[in-house]
């Protein structure tokens, strides 16, 4: 995985204004942007978000991230998008979008202006939308509230 040159708490400081990681968070992150895999378990306000929002802002192309709730994909690319100077950082992908929308989100995912992307579990099972995943970089995938895997089917 490409990644930025600037060291991670360089990054964390460019990115988000922190000074310093909390906990394994650094570790976490390190070990996502040398290509492996990672499986977090935080408890709610431990910093889990970062571990993969930092290393989609530093690799190349965009990260997919899973995620089950339509205001929680909302809260999240707001969030994103309030530490940018760039809306199209960050955006979803599902069923509350309308065509327009739905084709502004994947011209910005086509020209690298995406880092995030949020999508609905069920958004996965459309043809359409895995075809069009498979035409872009994508530089990892992560599972948001992963304890809910069990409930999407």
């Amino acid at each position: 995985m490409q990644t930025d040159t600037l060291s991670l708490t360089d990054n964390l400081k460019k990115y988000f204004g922190f000074n310093s990681f909390k906990g394994e968070q650094e570790k976490i992150i390190s070990t996502l942007l040398s290509g492996k895999d990672v499986f977090v378990i935080m408890p709610t306000g431990g910093g889990k978000s970062l571990c993969y929002r930092l290393p989609a802002l530093m690799s190349e192309g965009t990260a997919v991230v899973v995620s089950p709730l339509i205001a929680l994909m909302k809260n999240q690319v707001d969030a994103i998008r309030g530490f940018s100077n760039q809306d199209g950082v960050a955006h979803f992908l599902n069923s509350s979008l309308n065509k327009g929308e739905i084709n502004r989100v994947k011209e910005d995912v086509r020209n690298g202006v995406t880092k995030l992307l949020y999508v609905a579990p069920e958004s996965l099972t459309k043809e359409e939308n895995i075809d069009f995943l498979k035409s872009v970089k994508l530089s990892f995938f992560a599972i948001d509230e992963a304890h809910c895997i069990s409930e999407w089917g």
